[in-house]
């Protein structure tokens, strides 16, 4: 990937997040001189990528040309979880134009992922949703070597290990590509359309399947030299813990996570410490997470108490990030955030009573807003930085 031209992305990231925009204002907010202006704009009017948009209101004079994003621009985004994909078509303003959900397998492996990922996106071809697309933005849940393109020994993803996701892409729909860790785009998706807007230095914190926490820092996503920055779920909280994925034990997302929570409680039900759980195990021989937090509504105990045990577990390893990055925010997203309040509870008053005091005085700790959406947008964002960048 060619490194990008820092004021000819902040020109069409503008044009990106705000709509139309007159030439006149955009010289006054870039700083740019007239003529370069007018030159940049042109090439990119022939590149494909801006378009103008009739005429401004009036500030005295002449009244200036809009210019805004070429309406036929369009990036597709994708968001594989362990048990779904998620993929939308977007405009250049990253509203969505098609999208479409289905139940999946990430331990299908590559090819069968990735074989319905292109079919979902032909279908939306097919549908009407693009004629071409300009860049496709991809998120997976495991470690992503993001100069590679490539996902590097994911423990919950057999076979995709150093398999050229970015290349296949690439190769099948005849547009740049980019890949990331699941918790990164879904911090980007939080940072451009949700509770984090205009936070420049905030911790996104996914908890389902397993936990990772997206680092944004100075308005951009921090991944460290191999694109792993972030990976806490496999911080060990408990010597003595139950073995990860990773082959570790005691790793927090062993401890507190999807499949953590519906073993805990399993054992709850058959040991018949509560009753919420008992019910609903007789009835379908399965319990999830959505069961505890169904029974902790119903105020089961065990429930309740099972959702403050992991939030407590959570709680000490984000008052560690606290006091290392002193974020203005944190926000709490994935599967398990539908534990709500309670969980939220616990996080938050760990946090606060074990983190530094200038660090905690003025930091929120909320739920996502854009909840299971917020990696399909965020891969959006990534995928419309990567063509404004291979245009410059």
């Amino acid at each position: 990937m060619r490194t990008a031209d820092p004021l000819h992305l902040r020109l069409l990231r503008l044009l990106r997040d705000e709509g139309p925009v007159s030439r006149a204002e955009l010289g006054d907010r870039l700083q740019m001189p007239r003529p370069r202006l007018l030159a940049e704009l042109d090439r990119l009017v022939a590149l494909g990528l801006v378009a103008e948009a009739g005429l401004a209101a009036s500030r005295g004079g002449r009244r200036s040309t809009l210019v805004e994003l070429d309406p036929r621009l369009r990036f597709a985004a994708v968001d594989l979880g362990a048990s779904s994909i998620d993929v939308e078509v977007v405009n250049g303003r990253l509203e969505p134009v098609a999208a479409y959900s289905e139940v999946a397998d990430i331990r299908s492996g590559p090819k069968v992922i990735l074989h319905r990922v292109n079919d979902l996106l032909h279908k939306a071809r097919a549908d009407g949703a693009y004629e071409t697309l300009h860049a496709v933005g991809i998120g997976v849940p495991g470690p992503v070597s993001f100069r590679d393109g490539v996902p590097v020994s994911p423990p919950i993803m057999p076979g995709w290990d150093r398999f050229p996701v970015r290349e296949l892409l690439t190769r099948e729909h005849g547009c740049p590509a980019v890949v990331d860790n699941d918790v990164n785009i879904m911090a980007l998706g939080e940072r451009h359309g949700g509770v984090a807007h205009s936070v420049d230095d905030f911790l996104f914190v996914k908890i389902g399947t397993g936990i990772g926490c997206g680092i944004h820092l100075g308005g951009e996503v921090y991944r460290g030299t191999d694109g792993c920055a972030g990976d806490i779920g496999h911080i060990q909280v408990d010597a003595h813990g139950p073995i990860c994925s990773c082959g570790n034990a005691g790793c927090l997302e062993a401890v507190f996570s999807g499949a953590a929570l519906a073993r805990e409680a399993t054992a709850a039900a058959r040991a018949g410490t509560a009753p919420a759980l008992v019910e609903r195990l007789a009835a379908r021989s399965v319990l999830t997470a959505r069961d505890v937090a169904e029974g902790a509504a119903e105020g089961d105990v065990t429930c309740i108490q099972l959702i403050r045990d992991g939030g407590r577990q959570v709680g000490r390893v984000l008052a560690g990030l606290v006091s290392f990055t002193n974020p203005s925010m944190i926000v709490i997203g994935g599967g398990l955030a539908q534990l709500g309040h309670v969980l939220l509870a616990e996080i938050r008053s760990v946090v606060y009573r074990r983190s530094l005091p200038l660090a905690t005085g003025n930091l929120p700790v909320v739920l996502s807003e854009l909840g299971a959406r917020a990696g399909v947008a965020g891969a959006a964002v990534l995928a419309s930085d990567i063509a404004f960048g291979e245009a410059s």
